[in-house]
């Protein structure tokens, strides 16, 4: 009877393995465009709008998810980790993106959020009460490794380090704190839930930036520029999340954050494809060095993974 036990445990975790590594995947793919869709956005609208007009607009949308979900209020406690996500994901990540991608390409920008799987499987140790093995470690830094070398042999690190890769820097350390926090939120709410509201939590102060911004710099911008932010408002801001949370709390923040490895691979590509930003040969061999490096990542235990 134990061994039968055992085995349907087993499964079950297994399976939420699987599920989580399926939903962070399709995460990955969300974000992977936000770069190339920010920067066309801000070539064309003022980047304090970029950057909190799309959250005002994924907040009504969260709040007639919510509506219709009815879902039940946050307790105190899990308001305090929202205003932590809210932060991360909902304000920090998506200014400092902004204000750099005005003076950097979305290639150079794939360079610094190459890091980003690290810290946050840094913030996972520290926010969401994991402890990844040292095998773990090792894998996520090959991987890291791999795509720093592709993106430095692909000339996407060019000139010297300035304010847009300081900008870069702080989005970075605010979205890995984000995903942590909201990966182990996650966990009680849903990650739905977890971004909708978030980003409700959010609308009072990213609606008043949005409104000044609008009247400093009234938004007049072609269609490529609103279609760029329409991407980031319901996909990067909105539906992206729906996956990745979700994806984070089944799967484990740190294990499913290293799939973010594939990332700037990705970004490269949409950079070339809608952005004409070359991407030399040697993205091949590199994309596969990362993917194996990530499917390491998945098959080696990441350590205790509180699951609620």
């Amino acid at each position: 009877m134990r061994e039968k036990d055992s085995a349907t445990a087993t499964r079950w975790i297994t399976d939420r393995a699987m599920t989580g590594a399926a939903l962070g995947a399709l995460g990955v793919l969300a974000f992977s465009m936000s770069l190339p869709a920010t920067r066309v956005a801000v070539e064309g609208l003022d980047a304090w709008f970029v950057a909190f007009g799309r959250a005002v607009g994924a907040g009504l949308l969260a709040v007639a998810y919510l509506a219709v979900s009815r879902a039940p209020r946050p307790t105190a406690g899990q308001w305090r980790r929202l205003a932590v996500v809210a932060l991360g994901v909902v304000a920090g990540f998506p200014l400092f993106t902004s204000l750099a991608l005005q003076t950097r390409t979305a290639a150079h920008g794939a360079v610094v959020i190459a890091v980003l799987p690290a810290v946050t499987a840094g913030f996972a140790v520290l926010r969401a009460g994991e402890r990844p093995s040292r095998g773990f470690w090792l894998a996520g830094a090959a991987g890291l490794g791999a795509v720093l070398t592709f993106l430095v042999a692909s000339g996407a690190v060019r000139g010297a380090v300035g304010p847009a890769d300081l900008y870069l820097l702080a989005a970075v350390a605010l979205c890995g704190l984000g995903y942590a926090e909201g990966g182990a939120l996650a966990r009680e709410l849903g990650g739905a839930r977890t971004i909708c509201w978030a980003l409700v939590l959010s609308l009072p102060v990213t609606t008043a930036i949005a409104a000044v911004a609008v009247l400093r710099h009234p938004p007049h911008a072609s269609a490529a520029a609103w279609a760029g932010f329409g991407y980031v408002t319901l996909v990067s801001m909105f539906l992206g999340f729906f996956a990745w949370y979700g994806g984070l709390a089944r799967g484990g923040v740190a294990r499913v954050g290293q799939l973010q490895l594939v990332q700037p691979v990705l970004t490269m590509a949409w950079s070339a494809l809608l952005l004409d930003e070359p991407v030399p040969a040697v993205a091949a061999a590199a994309a596969v060095a990362v993917l194996v490096c990530v499917a390491l990542t998945q098959r080696l235990r990441p350590g205790r993974i509180a699951t609620g």
